[in-house]
């Protein structure tokens, strides 16, 4: 691996229903999200990304294979400057939060788990 590489390239988030996951995603984090179109039998929308700077995206999908699970691998995504800002958001946009605001050390910050709207098990990490 390249020595500055990202350890984490990409990540997808399985939907049911990739119109509300979408609006779910945008309400949390006050983010405008990117329909990808469909490739490959996939429906995809995408975070905002700066492609090519070297910094981790992803996106939702809605296809055959991506089945939306709360046993998948846990996906932790940056919820600076305020983590609580973004707790605060997800039962509102349909999500339901399982473990609150907890700090890890005050070296790493603060995380958090949600389920989101698509029955999906995904983490927050936030230095506060």
């Amino acid at each position: 691996m390249e020595k500055n590489a990202n350890a984490l390239n990409w990540f997808e988030i399985p939907a049911k229903d990739i119109t509300r996951a979408k609006k779910f995603y945008e309400s949390v984090f006050a983010i405008n999200m990117q329909d990808m179109g469909e490739m490959m039998g996939m429906k995809m929308v995408g975070f905002p990304s700066e492609m090519g700077n070297g910094k981790v995206s992803g996106g939702l999908v809605q296809s055959e294979m991506h089945k939306p699970s709360t046993e998948g691998a846990v996906v932790y995504l940056n919820a600076n400057p305020s983590i609580q800002t973004v707790i605060d958001r997800i039962e509102t946009a349909g999500g339901k939060v399982v473990m609150p605001k907890t700090q890890i050390s005050p070296e790493i910050g603060c995380m958090a788990f949600f389920i989101d709207s698509e029955g999906n098990k995904v983490a927050l990490h936030a230095q506060n």
